[in-house]
């Protein structure tokens, strides 16, 4: 999920978009935005009409930019709907809108949300999982870790800052997780998809999301190591230079 021009969220909403807000979006309300780590916020937003919602792990929402139209999507970690409250792991890749809000939303900021709407449903997905990622997977991991603490999760992701993620794993209690540092020349890739070997010879499921290039050649290997289609799911959270890929 990579961002766009900045001004898009401080730009008023057109008679439209506010028609699209009240017949579509859920009202909400920032309650926390606790700095885990640089670039990573916990955000935790609470409304009526958050309850008696229906949520699964590995769904997303969209959060309004100050227009229906011009919106972020989020992967919440957990939501509470007896108590109208969900949070969100937002990391701030740049400087566009969304990232903004994630280091500027404060308690008290009213909010737009549309869904949950089905993004990856890992609730039907059977046997151990392996989550591969970057730092827009954690909150996936997260959520698929504690919806069954029975089952055995474990994750790879690919990060900019080693140090900084390990913080925020410290401070979700997030277990089983490898970190393999982002080198410019993608050459990181291949160790990420060598650490496959083992999850694979047990016959674990993958989960593969963040950047649509690395997905793109964990799936091949995947392949080459003949994994059935019945164990691979995937979904493309950014990719550079484009917005709106889920």
């Amino acid at each position: 999920m990579m961002e766009t021009q900045a001004t898009e969220r401080t730009k008023e909403p057109g008679r439209l978009s506010r028609a699209v807000t009240r017949l579509w979006m859920k009202p909400a309300t920032v309650v926390a935005n606790e700095r885990l780590a640089d670039r990573f916020h916990l955000i935790t937003l609470e409304g009526d009409a958050l309850r008696t919602v229906t949520w699964r792990p590995g769904q997303k929402v969209q959060i309004a930019m100050g227009s229906a139209f011009v919106t972020r999507t989020y992967t919440p970690i957990e939501w509470n709907a007896s108590a109208g409250r969900m949070c969100i792991l937002g990391y701030a890749h740049g400087d566009g809108p969304g990232s903004i809000w994630v280091r500027t939303a404060a308690p008290g900021e009213v909010c737009d949300v549309f869904g949950p709407r089905a993004s990856l449903d890992i609730g039907g997905l059977s046997g151990a999982l392996v989550i591969l990622g970057d730092e827009t997977s954690i909150g996936l991991a997260y959520a698929a870790t504690f919806q069954d603490p029975t089952r055995h999760v474990t994750a790879c992701f690919e990060v900019a800052d080693d140090v900084g993620a390990r913080q925020v794993m410290a401070s979700l209690d997030l277990e089983r997780v490898t970190l393999i540092t982002r080198r410019l020349d993608g050459g990181h890739v291949a160790e990420l998809e060598a650490s496959l070997s083992d999850a694979v010879a047990v016959g674990s499921t993958f989960v593969l999301t963040g950047k649509a290039a690395t997905i793109q050649v964990l799936r091949q290997g995947l392949r080459r190591r003949s994994v059935p289609t019945t164990r691979l799911v995937a979904k493309a959270y950014w990719a550079p230079g484009k917005t709106g890929l889920d």
